[in-house]
């Protein structure tokens, strides 16, 4: 668990899908899969800080952009949470890898796209459109991330993008403050049902802390290109993992 929990915490910190390890690990472990996705999601949360703090100087100037999709992802990750706890969805739960193979598609096409369309890299003080359009997305967004949130990285970031914010590790950085906001209030939400086996979800909560700092440390290093390669491999390796669960 520790280990597993650690190899997340560095997915999520570079791009998402660190429930992909946890969740499966978890159900194999033998826990009901409802409570494997709270515990999982529990125990991945203080990884987002880790990867936050790596993070940090990247997120320099982007306080506005903060506050206004932080209160976004605390009120549609609230609405997910509620989502998972009274009205679990297996049609929803099918769609889940197709979402990931479209975000990944999209996080790929984002330059062609972007000269399509074109779009502005974002300016220093965006429109009521752009606003709106990141607002509405972001929303549901937090939906899926506070239901059950595998990949849910990969779709913020391909959203930045087209929103044009291309700087990727500045991108990576607002997408982990995301996360801490949409898994804040999925984790209250999920502790005050008794959804969380604790002893399990407070081990790996080391290894996610220690992966998800290591994780943003090795993107700022590596460089933008290869952060972008893994962030694609990643989605794609999510995708043919969660198909291959659901045929079993």
């Amino acid at each position: 668990m520790l280990a597993g929990a650690f190899l997340a915490g560095i997915m999520n910190a570079i791009a998402g899908g660190g429930t992909l390890i946890t969740f499966p690990l978890l159900i194999w472990l033998g826990l009901d899969p409802k409570v494997a996705n709270a515990t999982s999601t529990v125990a991945l949360w203080p990884g987002l800080f880790g990867g936050l703090f790596g993070y940090r100087k990247e997120l320099e100037n982007s306080s506005t952009l903060l506050v206004r999709l932080g209160a976004t992802s605390v009120i549609g990750g609230a609405v997910g949470a509620w989502l998972l706890i009274a009205t679990p969805s297996p049609t929803f739960s099918r769609m889940v890898p197709f979402l990931i193979l479209f975000a990944t598609i999209l996080f790929m096409a984002q330059g062609p796209i972007v000269r399509w369309l074109q779009l502005q890299p974002i300016a220093g003080e965006p429109k009521t459109s752009w606003w709106l359009g990141a607002i509405v997305f972001q929303f549901f967004a937090a939906i899926y991330g506070g239901y059950f949130g595998a990949g849910n990285g990969i779709l913020m970031l391909a959203a930045m993008g087209l929103l044009g914010l291309h700087e990727i590790h500045r991108a990576n950085g607002i997408k982990n403050f995301l996360g801490v906001c949409i898994n804040s209030i999925a984790v209250l939400s999920f502790a005050l049902t008794h959804l969380v086996v604790w002893p399990d979800a407070l081990l790996m909560s080391v290894g996610a802390l220690g992966g998800g700092y290591l994780g943003a440390s090795m993107a700022v290093r590596i460089g933008e290109a290869w952060v972008r390669r893994g962030i694609v491999l990643i989605g794609f390796v999510i995708f043919f993992a969660m198909i291959w669960r659901l045929r079993g």
